[in-house]
């Protein structure tokens, strides 16, 4: 199995649409993504994605066997935190629980760490989704903390965790 990270291209669209029109995936998500999903609004992410500041996002597909299987970006913050920069993915159901993420998330963070002065990535799961926790300590980051009451997704105040990469100086 040969996963990799690249970057989006318009034909991508169907595949992204269909992982993104799955209540299970979504519900592990921030809010903002439409449901459904349409190529449409796939169309409009993946050109936004290719047009952005590239010294801020690094928004990437994640493939399999040259499929496309997920989506993964870090965003640089700014202000004080301009070194700092948020991650956030998903990947389709079909491939949950198969070591797809967490190779993502290690060619992602790698990525940065070479070719910009980024030297924080933090992620902040819910404290609920145990396989996205276990995917970024699997890729190297600490657990700092818990968020209590941090987020209100479907209509429940939820606690998050904060994980954090630091680049080796």
């Amino acid at each position: 199995m040969q996963i990799c990270i690249r970057k989006w291209k318009i034909e991508d669209a169907g595949s992204l649409a269909q992982m993104l029109n799955n209540k299970k995936v979504l519900d592990n998500l921030r809010d903002g993504i439409p449901y459904p999903y349409t190529e449409g609004h796939a169309r409009e992410f993946i050109t936004e994605m290719l047009s952005a500041d590239e010294t801020k996002i690094f928004a990437f597909a994640i493939t399999v066997n040259d499929q496309v299987a997920g989506s993964i970006g870090v965003f640089r913050c700014d202000n004080i935190h301009f070194r700092t920069a948020e991650m956030g993915y998903y990947i389709g159901e079909a491939y949950w629980g198969k070591g797809i993420m967490t190779s993502a998330v290690k060619q992602t963070c790698d990525y940065v760490f070479k070719h910009t002065d980024i030297v924080r990535i933090f992620a902040e799961p819910f404290s609920y989704n145990i396989a996205s926790c276990r995917v970024l300590e699997k890729s190297g980051f600490q657990f700092e903390g818990l968020l209590r009451s941090n987020a209100i997704k479907n209509g429940k105040i939820l606690d998050m965790k904060m994980y954090s990469l630091i680049k080796d100086i």
